[in-house]
């Protein structure tokens, strides 16, 4: 899929080191579940959040002290864009802003008064950081409660817009913005109105999306139909889970839309049928678990297939496959034949394949 060719033109915003918006690719983001106090603690999750292909990290700060903690967290990973993620308390974004935060995230609706909100734009403007402006289901302002009677699609687009519009009377226009909800059809109705009525680059995902199984499939459904038609900027996959999931399923999502290549490969492998005569399911899943030793020249396709019917013939366009039969495996290019190697020796033969892949 050639992303840019369906792609929504939006605005460009930096966020430290990663651009938003534009033709830039398509960031992927995750959020700290460390107590953001403990500097260095959030700081080792960082690293690991981009060691998996984070792009962009967001920390809860809760308190002054979780405040005063981002220059530490900024001195121990300074080439990570960070994140604040702000309710309620304006004085904390301005904090963080001083504190060297690369994005602020508010929801105007729960900062207060506009004088309030200015404030948190003042600081902003200063360090020259952008602000996202943050809207869910969770925290609908009562106005539009009222007058939609529910976090409708409508009232949560509608809340977006008037707080970026309540940024823009500011003269501030450094802005992405975020609508979330835990309901996967108001989440990309809600997205796709203001996706219509603003330029400004979009982060997308299902908020409170569950556990590991259901939080994937969920935010596949809700953020994989935006981004096949061309809306969608940034995104988290919310997990209630190790956070380096979300960021391995952000990056999974976009390699199969053809989005991005940061996954090695794009692996195929059949279901399974009464013709199997090896333990597939155990094959492929050790074959997962060590994809952190592959390094292909490119992202290439790979096939891992039971039986002959859905080898060399169905998976014909792989660049490299293996059929597998009773206590062996056919390796296949293409869909020419290639060599046997005995089972237990195919997911090896299959790595070192990988590796040693030229055109």
């Amino acid at each position: 899929m050639d992303y840019n060719s369906v792609r929504r033109k939006t605005r460009e915003v930096r966020v430290g080191k990663t651009v938003i918006g534009g033709k830039s690719p398509v960031s992927i983001q995750s959020m700290t579940n460390t107590d953001t106090k403990d500097a260095g603690a959030t700081a080792a999750q960082i690293r690991r959040l981009t060691d998996a292909g984070c792009d962009i990290v967001r920390v809860a700060v809760p308190d002054r002290e979780a405040a005063r903690a981002v220059y530490d967290i900024k001195c121990m990973v300074p080439d990570v864009p960070i994140v604040a993620d702000i309710h309620f308390d304006a004085a904390l974004a301005v904090m963080c802003a001083e504190a060297g935060a690369d994005k602020i995230r508010i929801n105007p609706g729960n900062i207060g008064d506009e004088g309030k909100v200015k404030s948190v734009v003042d600081a902003c403007r200063r360090r020259r950081i952008p602000i996202r402006v943050g809207v869910n289901s969770g925290s609908l302002e009562k106005k539009l409660l009222n007058r939609y009677g529910a976090p409708t699609s409508e009232a949560l687009a509608s809340s977006a817009l008037d707080n970026v519009a309540m940024l823009e009377r500011f003269d501030f226009n450094d802005i992405v913005v975020a609508i979330k909800s835990s309901d996967v059809v108001t989440m990309t109705k809600a997205v796709r109105i203001a996706a219509e009525r603003c330029d400004y680059p979009i982060h997308i995902g299902v908020t409170e999306a569950g556990s590991e199984r259901a939080g994937i499939i969920k935010s596949s459904a809700g953020s994989g139909s935006l981004l096949l038609d061309g809306i969608g900027d940034t995104i988290r996959v919310s997990l209630t889970a190790d956070p380096v999931k979300e960021v391995i399923t952000a990056r999974t999502l976009l390699s199969c839309l053809g989005i991005s290549e940061r996954e090695p490969v794009d692996l195929v492998s059949c279901p399974t049928c009464g013709r199997t005569r090896v333990d597939l399911i155990s094959l492929v899943n050790e074959f997962e678990s060590r994809m952190s030793e592959l390094h292909p020249p490119r992202r290439i396709k790979v096939a891992i297939m039971g039986c002959a019917v859905n080898g060399p013939g169905e998976a014909s366009d792989a660049d490299i496959g293996v059929a597998c039969g009773t206590g062996e495996g056919l390796f296949f290019s293409h869909g020419k034949v290639l060599y046997k190697v005995p089972e237990d020796k195919i997911i090896q033969q299959l790595i070192d394949g990988i590796n040693s892949f030229r055109d």
